[in-house]
């Protein structure tokens, strides 16, 4: 608009149909031209792209891609297209149903989208009003407004109290989830993105939270129940609905409780400071910290002598994206006790020093994440180290990714029956005060 220069946009069809549907009708107003490719486009030879462009078809008028594209440079503005001004207030949902039988609101709630398909405790007024005196909070009171994807949705206490009453929670639950409220809607895109849940501090004991045997598993009420209230606000509030605002490829199952967990502090070796601690809260705050992430790698089995775990934890970080310089471990207590006393890491922050310095791998396998391949050019354009240099390499050139070892974020649970660890690219954000939800 501001060169006045003709330009079209192309993508996948996909991703065509949101923007000038849904995006353009509740976030941004403005009929952009699209032609839309097949896909996939990344990592496809030339000669894919070239039929594609001379001999393709586009996707949203059938057009060839070629005449499409000319078309969408030199045909005149419809007057659809001459709109101006801001798009139009999406029509909210009343606030309350009509009365109906368990089983029809049942229904109601998964034709609408609103569940995660397994049955739902319904959000009576009266439910609902038990689970709002858990916090002085206000019902009306506006904990963040989402305009991701398409329009303006306040997300209030009342709807998150809502949220919370359909995942079977209870109310001394609702100060965490409030807080866990903040990060709504979870993570989402074409791939098989999905969250973390990790709670720190007293409010762990206080509400029942498991961090020991099974700590990861569906054994705990508040684990499960909280994980999921972070799902049901995702698709009623956060309007994440599949095929509509969300495409992942696969998905990921575990968007089902978002891999909500709480740290084993009592169990951590002597030196090693609980994750809110080395976030600069105090170890008296109870703290909620979501992260984002796509890959989880299990280790097998019991840590041996002669290649210590440090070591294959490195060997499996080679097969993350390194994405951020963002790793999280999930270790056992008996793991991180292993690691300070056998092999003398002192403190989290010198485990993860270790591993930003001894993780390897091709600058070519690196940049096979295209993802990764377009944001690293990016930053190698504007000049930025590594990655300027980096780009520059052959493919069999050896580099350390994870090149800021304060993204690399080691977290201890666990029963302390096995030495198994998990690790994951999951990037934690910043953590949010439970206690200013209570």
């Amino acid at each position: 608009m501001q060169y006045k220069i003709p330009t079209v946009a192309g993508a996948a069809s996909n991703i065509v149909a949101y923007a000038t549907g849904y995006d353009f009708r509740y976030k941004n107003g403005m009929p952009i031209r699209y032609v839309a490719f097949p896909f996939p486009v990344a990592g496809q030879p030339k000669s894919v792209h070239h039929q594609y462009i001379f001999e393709g078809k586009d996707a949203v008028t059938g057009k060839p891609m070629m005449q499409a594209i000319i078309d969408a440079l030199t045909v005149p503005l419809t007057e659809n297209e001459k709109y101006k001004g801001p798009p139009p207030e999406a029509a909210s949902e009343p606030r309350l149903l009509k009365p109906d039988t368990e089983d029809n609101l049942q229904r109601l709630f998964k034709d609408k989208d609103w569940t995660d398909y397994n049955p739902i405790i319904l959000p009576t007024e009266t439910r609902v009003a038990k689970m709002l005196a858990a916090t002085r909070h206000k019902p009306d009171e506006v904990i963040k407004t989402i305009d991701w994807p398409g329009g303006a949705r306040p997300l209030t206490v009342e709807k998150a109290a809502a949220c919370a009453v359909m995942a079977g929670a209870k109310p001394e639950y609702f100060p965490v989830i409030l807080a866990l409220a903040t990060a709504v809607p979870f993570g989402n895109s074409t791939s098989s993105m999905s969250n973390m849940i990790l709670v720190n501090g007293p409010v762990r004991k206080q509400i029942g939270m498991n961090s020991g045997t099974n700590a990861m598993g569906p054994h705990n009420e508040a684990n499960s129940v909280i994980g999921r209230t972070f799902t049901l606000m995702s698709k009623t509030v956060g309007g994440l609905h599949s095929g509509v605002t969300t495409w992942s490829t696969l998905g990921n199952t575990i968007q089902y409780n978002n891999l909500c967990i709480a740290e084993n502090e009592e169990a951590l070796p002597a030196g090693w400071e609980p994750f809110h601690v080395q976030m600069g809260f105090k170890p008296t705050d109870s703290v909620l910290t979501a992260g984002i992430g796509w890959t989880y790698i299990s280790s097998v089995g019991e840590a041996q002598r002669n290649y210590p775990p440090h070591l294959l934890m490195r060997d499996y970080m080679m097969a993350l994206s390194a994405m951020g310089s963002t790793a999280t471990i999930v270790m056992d207590p008996t793991v991180a006790v292993l690691l300070k006393d056998t092999q003398g890491f002192k403190t989290k922050e010198a485990l993860s020093q270790w591993f930003s310095e001894n993780v390897q791998k091709t600058i070519g396998s690196y940049l096979g994440n295209g993802v990764l391949s377009g944001s690293t050019a990016s930053l190698a354009s504007q000049g930025l180290e590594p990655y300027a240099t980096w780009v520059k390499q052959p493919p069999e050139t050896i580099i350390k990714p994870f090149n800021n070892p304060k993204n690399i974020h080691i977290v201890v649970l666990g029963g302390k029956i096995q030495t198994t660890w998990f690790v994951t690219d999951f990037r934690l954000g910043r953590g949010v005060l439970i206690d200013n939800w209570r």
